[in-house]
């Protein structure tokens, strides 16, 4: 009886005005600021803005004082004219002193605002790199995803890792390449505005292959401006981007169009003949109660020629260079066409709520030779894997907050479905691109991952205790197209996945935190049923203690412990081009990450990992996790607005790993460092980048591959590899109108 009169007083106080102050905060183009920090100068109290820019303040009357912060903006007083109040602050140079930790999950994701602000995305590949910790490669040409790697886990193309784009998934179930495959290239990185990620499985609005982690992008609402750019480099390299600002710079709405187109051949002895284009185009618009839509359409094309991973023993015995080839007529293309429509709608200064549905065509076709003539010595091994996919799918979330002068307490309430529909997923072994000489898989997926999820954070002081759940259901359908008679083979699957975090906040400049939770990654259709059912949903299990710290003003630091079990390795084939279910694995490692402001434009950014990783049921020395790295490291100093001059210089390095089970075969590791120039001048900027300054030779992509060449009586397994990027500059100039 005693809560239940505090819960009644509560809700009392929030419909009371005398005490709740509400309103926006805005930057001077009409733009709402989220986690905005808010301070009554009078009462102590304090808020955030939620992600419409809108406060609610308690504590508060009229004529009170309210200091107002937030990163990129200049601070502001703001005296208190009534329960509704208009907030605009202006934009202002970055200041990490300005950073108030908040007792929220996402308090880290502080970083990624920080590493975009002070070293801007160029590529669609620096996209990934701005989540500390994760590394990639490329190994079969310029359109293909690339390989991940994350916690001690190589992710190949995304199996342990889910990444999403405004709310659209971006990894590719039951994929014709590999489970969870992930290609960001239909992001054009210039409309990148929000990077959100997390390590670990400890979200109950992250799903499938959130066992790792997760990243989603927000791409921008509005641009403040026009722009064209070109750029032009080495290896016939050009690229073209335009962003076109549709209605000015309305309040109520906006729109733009946004368009790239790419060409290269690569340092490659046999030119990759690589060409992409982006198309996208998005509208927004603030409706008469507050709320926010948007829809957005793209489509992207890709196509490319490749090289492939090639064997040690050729480059050593001086047969080819390092940037031969044995196979040049792998390679490949791919195309994808995304609509999406958005909608937040606040109910009350405490409630909103946020949707989104989508759909995706999509298409793939890859050639590759992993193994030469291992298998057929007169045509050669390579394959083809090709698949024509439908996506759909909606998010609904359901956000409210309930405060009282002891404990406030907030909570989401999710649920969705993603359905995915392939017609003639195909693995074929061919000749030249041009000759299919044997279909080894052929068949239609459908698959659907229905759920539902209820996140609550409960603030008590300084406590913050988030307690959650969600549910999924899996539906997995395959018509094999190569068996005699029609057969439609089914399997269904529930899996329920509980969540506990703890976060302690000492004050706005410490932070500590455990987090708890069981994920998962799902196996592909085809493996699932095939297996009969089993080992469908594999569990992870992780934990992370750790703390967010300013222990100088200027000086962020963010550091972890951390331990993931996994129930089941998924390992990709490349030859047999399936998903191999392996055994159980535990990883565990430390994150050390580093943010520095010397001065008003000169900002120094570090990240180590570290991780020891094994397989739970092999003896000792047999159970190394091929390409699993135990130690990577990021950083760099950048420089921005600089008497017109930004920049910087950046490096990333990646121990030696093992490549097989037992270490024979060891996977080099690589020191690699970049830089980048530009300058402004009115409205014009001009800039220099380079990839590999000190021209390093190193591997991007590396495999421990058994191999037999066309003149060779046995095989051979070894390394083989995708050598990496050598001294590759570009010049740059972008014009805004």
């Amino acid at each position: 009886m005693k809560y239940f009169f505090t819960i009644l007083l509560s809700v009392l106080g929030l419909l009371s005005h005398g005490q709740i102050q509400k309103g926006i905060v805005l930057d001077e183009a009409g733009k709402t600021i989220e986690n905005a920090y808010i301070v009554n100068i009078n009462s102590e109290s304090h808020a955030h803005t939620n992600e419409f820019g809108l406060l609610s303040i308690d504590k508060s009357v009229a004529g009170n004082v309210l200091k107002v912060t937030a990163l990129g903006y200049k601070k502001k007083n703001f005296t208190i004219v009534g329960t509704e109040n208009k907030i605009v602050l202006e934009e202002d140079i970055f200041r990490l002193n300005e950073i108030v930790i908040q007792p929220k999950l996402s308090a880290m994701n502080v970083i990624s605002k920080i590493d975009l602000q002070t070293t801007p995305v160029n590529s669609s590949q620096e996209i990934l790199r701005k989540v500390p910790g994760l590394f990639i490669g490329q190994h079969a040409g310029g359109g293909k995803a690339e390989q991940l790697f994350l916690r001690g886990f190589d992710i190949d193309h995304g199996t342990d890792i889910a990444i999403s784009v405004d709310g659209m998934p971006v990894n590719m179930v039951s994929h014709a390449h590999g489970q969870g495959y992930s290609d960001l290239h239909f992001v054009i990185p210039e409309t990148v505005e929000k990077i959100d990620f997390g390590k670990g499985t400890y979200y109950a609005s992250k799903g499938d292959f959130t066992t790792a982690g997760y990243v989603t992008f927000q791409t921008k609402e509005k641009l403040e401006n026009s722009s064209i750019s070109f750029e032009a480099g080495q290896f016939n390299t050009l690229r073209t981007v335009g962003l076109f600002n549709l209605l000015g710079n309305q309040k109520k709405q906006s729109a733009y169009i946004a368009t790239e187109y790419i060409l290269t051949d690569g340092p490659f002895d046999s030119p990759q003949n690589f060409s992409r284009v982006n198309l996208l185009g998005k509208y927004s618009a603030i409706l008469n109660d507050d709320s926010k839509f948007s829809i957005m359409a793209s489509r992207f094309y890709s196509k490319w020629d490749a090289s492939g991973q090639i064997p040690q023993r050729l480059v050593d015995n001086g047969i080819i260079s390092r940037f031969g080839s044995v196979d040049d007529t792998e390679g490949g293309n791919t195309a994808r066409t995304n609509i999406n429509a958005t909608l937040s709608k606040p109910i009350d200064e405490n409630t909103f709520l946020k949707a989104n549905a989508f759909y995706s065509k999509y298409d793939f076709e890859l050639y590759s030779n992993f193994t030469f003539f291992l298998e057929d010595p007169i045509n050669g091994d390579q394959i083809k894997q090709k698949e024509d996919r439908s996506i759909y799918g909606m998010n609904v979330e359901l956000n409210k907050q309930i405060k009282n002068n002891d404990w406030d307490i907030s909570f989401q309430l999710g649920a969705g479905f993603r359905a995915d529909a392939t017609i003639d997923s195909e693995l074929s072994h061919t000749l030249n691109r041009s000759t299919t000489l044997e279909n080894i898989k052929l068949g239609d997926i459908d698959q659907t991952n229905g759920f539902s999820y209820l996140n609550s954070e409960i603030k008590w002081g300084k406590l913050t205790i988030n307690p959650a759940v969600r549910l999924d259901y899996f539906k997995f359908n395959y018509q094999d197209k190569l068996a005699p008679v029609y057969k439609n083979q089914s399997e269904t699957e529930v899996k329920v996945s509980p969540k506990l975090n703890f976060i302690y906040s000492q004050n706005n400049n410490l932070q500590f935190f455990v987090k708890s939770g069981i994920g998962f990654h799902s196996n592909d259709t085809r493996v699932v049923v095939q297996n009969n059912g089993k080992q469908i949903l594999p569990t992870a299990i992780g934990t992370d203690v750790g703390t967010i710290w300013k222990p100088f003003p200027n000086l962020f630091v963010n550091s972890a412990l951390w331990y993931l079990y996994l129930q089941q390795e998924f390992v990709y084939v490349g030859d047999a081009g399936i998903i191999e279910p392996s055994g159980k694995s535990n990883r565990m490692g430390a994150d050390l990450g580093l943010r520095y402001q010397l001065n008003d434009w000169l900002y120094l950014d570090a990240d180590a990992n570290y991780t020891y990783a094994r397989s739970i049921d092999e003896s000792k020395g047999q159970d190394f996790i091929p390409l699993a790295p135990d130690f990577t490291t990021t950083g760099g100093l950048s420089f921005q607005k600089w008497n017109g001059f930004s920049g910087g210089l950046r490096y990333r390095y990646l121990k030696n790993r093992p490549a097989n089970e037992d270490n024979s075969i060891v996977a080099k590791g690589y020191f690699v460092t970049d830089m980048n120039v530009n300058y402004e001048y009115k409205s014009v900027t001009f800039g220099v980048s380079i990839d590999n300054l000190f021209n390093t030779k190193w591997n991007e992509t590396q495999f421990a591959t058994e191999s037999r060449l066309k003149d060779e009586v046995n095989s051979v397994e070894e390394i083989h590899f995708t050598p990496g990027t050598p001294f590759f500059m570009k010049a740059k100039v972008t014009y805004r109108f």
